[in-house]
């Protein structure tokens, strides 16, 4: 199944490329920092999710600074990742954290998650972690990831859960649509980028509906796990074999 980006949608990921770029010399420290750290378990908990093949290229979507790849080398010691995204300034700020034992396992490359410049059946898990809601339209991608998995692997998603959901009767809703942009504007000087992130956690999809789409896409079984208070869930989705 294929499913061509349209004019909007190009326009769509230049923006948001330059928006990440903007904030890259920011993101961990404030990912770090507005989670209380706990960003840094969820990212471990994917690559543990992922169990890719022995010997074999796992592909990290998305993959910003590098931590989801970094966790992935670390656990799998005989893997290789790619690590794959559309801003550039997050690569090169990742690959300042890449330790030197760790870097010949590990390719770092600019691409679009809606064109992946991967053959058909190369990789044996995908890692997306914060990457999928800013991928228009999401079905491109999910089509893209299931052409380039092997049969019998993994997609882990990890993903915040949809805004539209009270959390912590409400705390959560108004951290989110308030303290969230102001925190970024005043540590990053981007307040677009944070209440860019507000605004499309308060359209995603909830995990159901996540679910279908990645149903739709080709794949079987689709699992989802919530963390903190379902403020933040992991998607497993396989490829079935055959």
């Amino acid at each position: 199944m294929e499913i061509e980006p349209g004019a909007a949608e190009r326009e769509h990921g230049r923006r948001v490329a330059g928006m990440f770029g903007r904030i890259a010399g920011w993101y961990d420290f404030l990912n770090h920092g507005l989670s209380l750290g706990q960003d840094i378990y969820w990212r471990h908990r994917l690559a543990r999710l992922a169990r890719p093949a022995p010997g074999s290229t796992v592909l990290d979507l998305a993959a910003g600074t590098l931590d989801v790849s970094l966790a992935l080398l670390k656990r799998y010691p005989d893997i290789r990742v790619a690590a794959m995204d559309f801003a550039r300034p997050m690569l090169e700020k990742g690959r300042t954290k890449v330790p030197p034992e760790l870097a010949s396992r590990l390719n770092v490359s600019l691409a679009d998650g809606r064109e992946l410049p991967l053959p058909g059946g190369s990789v044996s898990a995908v890692t997306i972690a914060f990457g999928i809601r800013n991928i228009l339209p999401r079905a491109a991608a999910f089509a893209e990831i299931f052409r380039v998995l092997k049969p019998g692997g993994r997609l882990c998603v990890l993903e915040f859960g949809s805004g539209r959901t009270r959390i912590w009767k409400g705390l959560y809703n108004l951290y989110l649509n308030r303290l969230l942009p102001l925190a970024g504007r005043l540590v990053s000087g981007d307040a677009g980028a944070y209440r860019y992130l507000a605004e499309t956690i308060a359209a995603f999809p909830a995990a159901e509906e996540l679910a279908q789409e990645m149903r739709q896409a080709g794949f079987g079984r689709v699992l989802w796990l919530p963390l903190l208070s379902g403020i933040v869930y992991i998607h497993v989705a396989e490829k079935a074999v055959g």
